[in-house]
């Protein structure tokens, strides 16, 4: 029969591929029970769109097995982890990671990217809001098929859940479907703030916020509100728009809002007769802006009329396309910024039990050292 410690000791060698911290010091074990040979426990992982969910359940699996475990009831669930420096519960009760997605410029596919990122996390399980926070000009509900508007409780609005996710725009407050939208700066940073603290979003993992492109009022209401998980950046391959989000990406560096990453869109176009990547836009521009500030590329998506056509009527490819590249792309996108955000979540768990452990002095001015930290 093996003892729960020679159990955490085999489970000590799986080592999280991306987070390169073996499963048992991150708290990944939960309910560990061993009751005549048998032995059950929870594999708790740091989100349900990991890329190596798969790959640590089988290393998990394995490792029992090499201690003679024949009996196993493993159970696996996910739970996502806040990656924000500081918790405004008051604020956004529930909400544990925002992440706003940002271009320096229009026409770059920003909302495509939002609306597809948000669905891909969603499908994996994980709880996901989508904030149109582009006031000037926006098109989520047009690419949702959304046509109500949301109700007003207790002073809150309740957003629109459609596809498994709860969503606000602004585009559900326009009189007409045409009506313009004419705000000066001070009014467009009122709608995004009483967007974010008005709206009773519940608990959610992921808070995807669509910006307006450029770096006017409302990225830097953003930046200056709410503490911002982190900053997708959306490029195209060309030489002006990688130039463009260069600015967008200096802004937020020197907001101090974490960089997550930058996504390419039409990066290449998949011809359906032979099967070569022809790139329409050029080549390479979203990795020239990754290498050069130093900063995660994380991934390609391809130029393809599914995702417009889509796009048009209400159908997102993620949704109406499952099995197609182009929702592959999305999916592959959205389990790497999830991981991601497990990264800054980890690290930061990590800094927080560093300065707990720093030796403290006692009221009569005596060091004192920390107590032991016992293992899960």
């Amino acid at each position: 029969m093996v003892t729960a410690d020679q159990v955490l000791s085999s489970l000590r060698q799986v080592i999280d591929p991306e987070l390169h911290k073996d499963i048992v010091s991150m708290g990944m074990i939960k309910d560990l029970e061993i009751n005549d040979g048998k032995v059950g426990f929870t594999l708790q992982l740091t989100t349900p769109a990991c890329p190596f969910n798969s790959e640590i359940e089988q290393d998990v699996r394995n490792s029992m097995e090499s201690i003679g475990v024949k009996d196993l009831n493993l159970k696996v669930t996910a739970r996502v982890t806040e990656g924000r420096a500081i918790s405004l519960d008051e604020i956004l009760p529930g909400v544990m990671n925002i992440v706003a997605v940002a271009s320096g410029k229009g026409g770059v596919g920003k909302t495509t990217v939002s609306v597809n990122l948000a669905l891909s996390l969603a499908k994996t399980g994980a709880k996901v809001g989508l904030l149109d926070a582009d006031i000037y000009g926006p098109s989520v509900p047009l690419m949702l098929g959304i046509n109500q508007t949301p109700e007003v409780t207790n002073n809150k609005i309740q957003p629109i859940l459609s596809r498994d996710i709860k969503v606000v725009s602004m585009g559900f407050f326009y009189e007409q479907s045409q009506q313009a939208g004419i705000y000066r700066g001070p009014i467009v940073s009122g709608i995004v703030k009483q967007f974010l603290t008005d709206v009773n979003w519940g608990d959610l993992d992921y808070l995807i916020i669509d910006l307006p492109p450029g770096t006017g009022d409302a990225p830097l209401t953003l930046a200056q509100t709410i503490p911002i998980t982190g900053i997708l950046i959306v490029t195209t391959p060309q030489e002006v728009a990688m130039n463009v989000a260069v600015k967008a990406l200096g802004m937020f560096s020197k907001l101090n809002v974490p960089i997550l990453g930058i996504i390419e869109n039409m990066s290449y176009f998949m011809c359906p007769h032979c099967q070569q990547r022809i790139h329409v836009f050029g080549k390479g521009g979203g990795k020239k802006v990754s290498d050069r500030f130093n900063v995660p590329f994380l991934g390609e998506i391809p130029l393809h009329s599914q995702i417009m056509e889509g796009s048009d009527v209400g159908k997102p490819v993620s949704i109406s396309e499952i099995a197609s590249i182009e929702t592959k792309a999305f999916t592959d996108v959205a389990k790497t910024v999830a991981g991601r955000i497990s990264i800054i979540a980890t690290t930061m768990k990590e800094n927080d039990k560093i300065g707990s452990n720093t030796p403290a002095q006692d009221d009569q001015g005596a060091r004192t050292e920390p107590q032991s930290i016992s293992q899960p």
